[in-house]
């Protein structure tokens, strides 16, 4: 089963609540059409995630694929109990996670692409760019690539916090719901993380 929408963008017409129940029903029930309509108003978030855990193109589509494919695999014990997103979310949240386990050791090259753009959100970056100082003048991408590199440093739970939080733009108890810790250990684990990103950034700093 494919599992890839043919644009994979993100999509302004999402059904309310009451139509996205109605569609995880009807797929639970095999209508394939109804799950692929609920992968692709999820997909482009879903992919933007597992992007900014792994920095490269095809790897983070493969994993959107095994996320959906997992997903759909367990669609009956999903019980409503959340939004279909929110459970389609958790689920590539441990994906990555385990993903980054395996490849850990390897010694891979980041790989950088257009994608990054929606790093120009976090809030290092931003602070980044307001400072007068040397570097400010220093381009976008140049940044951009400098944090992203900096984010590739942080412990994969230090890191997924960032994303999730200053990239992706979810609330502390969301984040803590997904990876079943404490909203203060959610908080905790972003204070440190930006520490070190500012200590990795430091000579943008004045």
């Amino acid at each position: 089963m494919d599992v890839t929408p043919s644009q994979p963008t993100p999509d302004t017409g999402a059904p309310d609540p009451a139509a996205q129940r109605e569609l995880v029903r009807r797929a639970q029930r095999g209508d394939l059409g109804a799950y692929e309509e609920l992968v692709r108003h999820t997909h482009p978030q879903i992919y933007r995630l597992l992007y900014h855990m792994t920095s490269n193109r095809e790897d983070a589509e493969d994993l959107a694929q095994e996320v959906f494919l997992k997903a759909y695999a367990a669609l009956a014990r999903f019980q409503g109990s959340s939004s279909f997103y929110t459970w389609v979310y958790r689920i590539a949240v441990n994906h990555a996670l385990n993903f980054r386990e395996k490849t850990r050791r390897r010694a891979t090259e980041l790989r950088l692409d257009d994608m990054e753009a929606a790093v120009e959100r976090d809030p290092t970056f931003v602070e980044l760019r307001a400072r007068e100082s040397p570097y400010r003048d220093a381009t976008v991408a140049e940044l951009q690539k400098r944090l992203n590199a900096a984010l590739q440093k942080l412990s994969d739970e230090h890191r997924m916090v960032v994303v999730l939080h200053d990239i992706e733009g979810l609330k502390h108890h969301e984040i803590a719901q997904m990876m079943k810790l404490s909203e203060g250990t959610v908080r905790s684990r972003l204070f440190y993380a930006r520490q070190l990103l500012q200590r990795e950034l430091a000579e943008f700093a004045p």
